[in-house]
């Protein structure tokens, strides 16, 4: 598969998304964020440690003023280098200083702080001790929305990803299953991603026979046979984007009852999709697929949200799910994925991703729906 290079975002996009970030986070009744290297650090400035220690690194984002990144002095040279230190201070502390009385002197001292999700205990715990008249809230919990508006440039990097994963599946679709193991697709599954431009594979879950009916199998030395049904769930990053895409095949002639739960899963994934618009609940997407397959008579065997956003990561906000009531906005990306698992025989999963266009939804993933046979 070839394609010419994405451009790399710019300096000023990054400045936009921080100064984003802070306007935010006023918005929500926070002092600032403090930012811990991971998706939402690279999401900000394009920066990513060589590693992540002891040591602390944290962007420190507040409301009219200019973005500071903390960071060991050794680590200096490597955070200068990323796109977005064009648009930050940098300030570096050396072994045998405090890097939180560094990073305390950044920050309003009873003030309430977003603080990201992957942050480490160690570093939370110094910072209150430190400033122990401050407070913190998860960035989920805070600023659940904060990546989930994907600009154009975003949404064709997701889309380069679901066409590299939709490439993947065209060849897996050709090789040989019965007699294999559902580690060898998998392996196989790898390779492929990674050919079509992956250069992270974060999950390759092949479910043959009963193990498909465990939405989170991923994949065991189970020889598939000729009869089973096999779910294929599979994506990764891809220029730092996420794929992430299902399909559910069969090895040689499927049953009758085989084909019925394949349709009802197939007819909820358009349900889900359809219901894709602005304005809608995010719950509207849940509830729409959830019918289908309820109505069928197959709803206690549906056992997972419907879908959940993705980005920088393969998942992240916005979940569709029964309760969130988070208005859909045009640039959301999040997979439609409803399956019918029955316990002890096969599963059924169906799975693309869907961003929000002005007036409905777009697919990110175009292989066929429709049952596919394998030999």
């Amino acid at each position: 598969m070839t394609g010419s290079t994405p451009a790399p975002f710019t300096a000023a996009e990054y400045g936009a998304r921080m100064e984003r970030a802070a306007r935010s986070a006023a918005d929500a009744g926070l002092a600032g964020l403090l930012v811990a290297p991971g998706p939402d650090m690279v999401w900000l400035t394009g920066y990513t440690p060589t590693a992540v220690t002891e040591r602390l690194t944290v962007l420190v984002l507040a409301p009219g003023r200019e973005p500071v990144l903390v960071v060991p002095t050794l680590e200096a040279p490597d955070a200068e280098s990323a796109v977005g230190a064009a648009a930050l201070t940098l300030r570096d502390w050396t072994d045998g200083k405090d890097p939180y009385a560094v990073t305390a002197a950044l920050l309003d001292d009873r003030g309430r702080f977003g603080i990201s999700d992957n942050t480490w205990s160690l570093h939370l715990l110094g910072l209150q001790r430190t400033l122990p008249g401050t407070s913190y809230a998860a960035l989920t919990d805070a600023l659940p929305m904060l990546r989930a508006v994907k600009d154009a440039a975003e949404v064709d990097l997701l889309a380069a990803a679901g066409a590299a994963a939709d490439a993947a599946f065209e060849e897996i679709r050709k090789v040989p299953f019965a007699g294999r193991r559902e580690s060898d697709i998998g392996h196989d599954l790898a390779g492929l991603l990674r050919r079509f431009g992956h250069s992270q594979v974060d999950f390759t879950i092949v479910g043959s026979g009963p193990n498909g009916a465990n939405p989170h199998h991923e994949v065991g030395d189970r020889v598939i046979r000729e009869g089973d049904m096999v779910v294929l769930d599979f994506g990764g990053l891809k220029d730092g984007y996420g794929s992430d895409t299902t399909r559910t095949v069969h090895v040689g002639e499927a049953t009758e009852e085989e084909r019925r739960v394949h349709d009802v899963v197939r007819a909820a994934q358009e349900a889900g999709f359809r219901a894709v618009r602005p304005g809608a609940a995010c719950q509207d997407v849940d509830r729409a697929a959830r019918a289908v397959i309820t109505d069928a008579g197959y709803g206690e065997y549906f056992i997972h949200r419907t879908g959940h956003g993705i980005g920088v990561t393969t998942h992240e906000p916005p979940y569709m799910i029964e309760g969130e009531e988070q208005p859909l906005v045009p640039g959301m990306c999040f997979s439609v994925e409803p399956g019918i698992y029955l316990p002890g025989r096969f599963g059924v999963r169906i799975e693309d991703i869907v961003t929000v266009t002005e007036d409905g939804g777009r697919r990110l993933n175009d292989t066929t729906r429709e049952m596919v046979i394998v030999d």
